[in-house]
């Protein structure tokens, strides 16, 4: 699509929604009052459906009955009710959906009646997006509209856990027509990203009950849902992961990876599929992601291999200090104060792993050394510990080593005397 054709687009969404072309009632008769449930609710489950379906509608619960959407004269009967004289529209497609949703959504003044804090240009947003430039400007009636992502007369709160936007559900939804690869045929475009998404990282913590981790509109928007170009695929990134986006930044790969193409995070991590990291991640080892891009003895190479050995050291050294100290605790040694300050050597590996980003080994080997000299005291809190427990081990067997001697002369005594007697 041109850009001119998309200008021309986003005019007549701003056109179609506008107080001009059509205002947005207030209710004026309710879901269950209006010849049109009187009817529906007697006919075929086709068009009975959406009469049971619309009684939990979030619009349904604020009063708002069905010539809202569909026009028409909900007093009368029959063809009376459908006639198009009196504004009837039937069942809204293309950029009907996006008339009907905006007589209300894009009117400042109305929804401030109903909820001040919704965004008002959600169908101007609309035509910035995949979706809305090939309703918009190439007719393409197939592409998702307002009602392919809030089901009608089902829309419910984002809080509500049955909505179709609620966080985990968002997947599903996409999915709906971008895992359907009959759909999607003629689009030329993957259709695997949820059965990929399922396996990532992100799904697993989000399903796992943490309702931050991202799900398809955090990465590519809501209404305005597009692919992230790849310049700006680590400021996506970087909405979560601030402190990576940072060393990033400042790394060569940023300007190497802008340059030539490469999406940033999504060369070494993926995009959908996004698993957890791992020390096996780095180096040039089978299955490191730098083996990708470089070969054995050039400088990135030997700087990756730098920083997992660094890392690996500290990996090690914090295994033993816990390990000693678990030891000792079990024996019941006092280390509570060694293994809180051991807590400090985690930090330094988890600040050591976030540095690989720079991708320069000083910065790794900087958080190492803070972490090796907290485990190298713990170490040796660990083994001190460990020979005290030895030390009172043997005073203790020697001690009862000569109180068993002590009452066995003792018994031997009193025998005799006991003979003599």
């Amino acid at each position: 699509m041109t850009f001119g054709r998309g200008v021309v687009g986003l005019f007549l969404v701003a056109a179609v929604v506008s107080p001009g072309w059509a205002f947005a009632q207030a209710p004026a008769d309710s879901a269950g009052g209006s010849a049109c449930v009187t009817c529906h609710q007697g006919l075929p489950e086709q068009y009975s459906a959406p009469v049971t379906q619309y009684k939990d509608d979030v619009h349904a619960k604020l009063g708002f009955g069905c010539v809202q959407c569909h026009g028409g004269d909900s007093t009368a009967s029959g063809s009376a009710a459908m006639d198009p004289a009196k504004g009837f529209l039937g069942r809204p497609v293309g950029r009907q959906v996006l008339q009907v949703c905006g007589r209300c959504h894009s009117d400042a003044a109305f929804m401030r009646d109903y909820n001040p804090a919704e965004r008002v240009d959600q169908v101007a947003e609309y035509g910035t997006s995949v979706h809305g430039q090939r309703l918009l400007g190439m007719g393409d009636t197939k592409v998702a509209t307002c009602a392919s992502c809030h089901p009608a007369h089902q829309i419910r709160p984002p809080t509500d856990t049955r909505s179709s936007v609620y966080p985990t559900n968002v997947a599903s939804t996409c999915g709906k027509c971008h895992a359907d690869s009959a759909y999607m045929a003629e689009y030329g475009i993957p259709t695997n990203q949820l059965d990929l998404y399922h396996e990532s990282i992100h799904w697993q913590t989000l399903s796992g009950g943490d309702l931050s981790a991202p799900t398809c509109n955090d990465c590519h928007g809501n209404h305005g849902a597009a692919p992230p170009g790849v310049q700006w695929v680590g400021n996506v990134c970087g909405q979560c992961h601030t402190v990576m986006e940072t060393y990033f930044n400042t790394s060569r790969h940023a300007q190497a990876f802008a340059q030539m193409g490469i999406p940033g995070c999504v060369a070494c991590h993926g995009n959908h599929a996004i698993h957890a990291t791992a020390d096996s991640m780095l180096g040039m080892s089978d299955g490191a992601v730098c083996t990708r891009c470089h070969v054995a003895g050039q400088a990135g190479a030997t700087a990756a291999v730098t920083m997992r050995q660094a890392i690996d050291s500290l990996v090690g050294s914090f295994t033993l200090a816990d390990s000693l100290l678990s030891s000792a605790e079990h024996a019941g040694m006092e280390v509570s104060q060694a293994q809180f300050d051991l807590g400090n050597a985690k930090t330094a590996l988890l600040q050591a792993r976030t540095a690989v980003h720079a991708f320069r080994p000083d910065s790794v080997e900087s958080h190492v050394a803070e972490g090796l000299t907290v485990t190298d005291t713990a170490i040796a809190r660990g083994h001190r510990s460990l020979a005290d427990l030895r030390f009172r081990r043997i005073g203790l067997g020697l001690s009862t080593g000569v109180i068993v001697i002590l009452i066995a002369s003792l018994i031997f005594k009193i025998r005799q005397l006991e003979r003599k007697a």
